[in-house]
């Protein structure tokens, strides 16, 4: 068994409100658990207005295959087009 972990740093310009932070934060949240049937969640900057970190996981028994998904995670998110992306950490266990 492998396990997956990718964090990543959403950057927000124009964001005036928390309100606004988190209504992206939960979007991009639900529409990635939809579409890559990942776990997810907010894990830092919670108070932060213009930042927000997520942190991803996911379990395979494939190495090649949590990699792609990590491809087109970022893929996904980098189209997005409400944040950019700072920082992003991968790491897999086994």
């Amino acid at each position: 068994m492998l396990v997956g972990v990718m964090t990543a740093q959403l950057s927000m310009q124009g964001i005036t409100s928390l309100k606004g932070k988190r209504s992206i934060v939960k979007s991009l949240i639900g529409r990635l658990k939809s579409r890559f049937n990942i776990s997810i969640a907010e894990v830092d900057h919670q108070d932060t207005k213009s930042s927000a970190v997520v942190a991803i996981a996911i379990v395979s028994n494939d190495g090649r295959f949590i990699d792609q998904q990590f491809d087109a995670i970022l893929k996904f998110m980098r189209n997005d087009g409400r944040f950019f992306l700072s920082q992003i950490e991968r790491e897999t266990f086994s």
